[in-house]
């Protein structure tokens, strides 16, 4: 079984605790902080456990690099206080499972683009923009060879990620591609930010699907059209993983000639979209969702943005119709850049 590389003394030596200071969803002062984090450290239980909504922040906002989240995460499970229902947890485990059947191989030269679990998503990723790469992806029935399994960060079971991600690293690496794409944050942080913190070895080069579109389109340069809108970005709990990623979005958004909405809960301040409360077994968590979801689509308003960019399909599915609803136009940033060059996005 993989170990966390987590060092203890790192937290001891911390003079912030910001990991849990600067937390969105509990309020934690430094002294507290540092006791719990302590606590957890040393292998005792805290309230955290309980109390923590798996947004994947603290990896972000821990000046060391320590994987606090990580640490979190692994914890809930080895106290049994998962942040899902009981059944909700079996179920969910079931439906990720990655190989009922053997994948189909074939040798990818150049780049590969991972959809992961998200091929029904395919024509997001057509044009020019896209005209280079190979897709990787299955059918309705292989589809799971290539879902990275991160997903179980919010379920509190590390160790179903573990059990997994080697062999959907070796399916990937059978392609004997170099060079992956990741349409997905959530991937490219499994790659990226978890495989590493555990010693998994990933034997292929990942690329951020937004530092893959912001050098396209530099290549494009005097084809785009300056769109002229004002733009929110939600921002996905997996970015948390690559925050150096991050700053490829305002890149983006010179390049197309769009203005960034001047929102409260942006960059290391973002608000999740609330997917993950929703189920959670915590008292309030419904209500709690909603104001989630509330803070975020007022703020867009308040913002004055006219279209709402995604990168994840959670977040789209759980905020896209209700941002809609309010006249801002939810899409993803993929099919932002193609309305940029003249193209018609899907």
């Amino acid at each position: 079984m993989y170990e966390l590389k987590f060092d203890p003394d790192l937290c001891l030596a911390c003079d912030s605790n910001a990991c849990l200071v600067k937390c969105q969803h509990m309020d934690i002062d430094q002294e507290t902080a540092r006791t719990e984090i302590l606590k957890l450290c040393d292998g005792e239980s805290s309230f955290v456990l309980q109390d923590c909504v798996t947004c994947y922040a603290c990896e972000e906002y821990c000046p060391n690099g320590n994987h606090p989240f990580y640490l979190i995460v692994q914890k809930q499970e080895e106290f049994n206080l998962l942040p899902l229902p009981d059944p909700l947890v079996k179920s969910g485990i079931q439906v990720g499972i990655p190989f009922r059947g053997e994948p189909e191989i074939q040798e990818i030269t150049g780049t590969a683009l991972n959809m992961g679990v998200f091929s029904q998503l395919a024509s997001r990723v057509e044009g020019r923009l896209f005209e280079n790469l190979t897709i990787m992806s299955g059918d309705s029935r292989k589809m799971f060879h290539y879902f990275c399994q991160l997903m179980y960060l919010h379920y509190g079971k590390t160790s179903v990620i573990n059990e997994r991600l080697d062999k959907i690293i070796q399916t990937i690496a059978a392609h004997k591609v170099k060079e992956v794409v990741h349409f997905h944050d959530e991937c490219f942080g499994t790659y990226t930010s978890y495989a590493p913190a555990f010693g998994i070895e990933v034997p292929f080069k990942s690329i951020h699907l937004f530092e893959y579109l912001y050098n396209k389109l530099l290549e494009l340069r005097d084809d785009i059209k300056p769109l002229g809108y004002k733009v929110a970005y939600q921002r996905p709990c997996s970015s948390r993983l690559s925050p150096d990623k991050h700053p490829f979005v305002a890149k983006i958004f010179d390049l197309i000639g769009v203005e960034a909405a001047d929102r409260e809960y942006v960059d290391e301040n973002a608000m999740c979209c609330g997917a993950t409360i929703l189920g959670q077994k915590k008292e309030g968590s419904r209500k709690y969702c909603a104001e989630i979801q509330k803070k975020n689509i007022d703020d867009m308003k308040k913002a004055g943005a006219q279209i709402c960019v995604f990168n994840c399909p959670a977040c789209m599915q759980t905020l896209g119709m209700p941002v809609s609803k309010q006249g801002i136009m939810p899409l993803f940033l993929s099919d932002l850049c193609r309305l940029a060059i003249g193209e018609n996005a899907a």
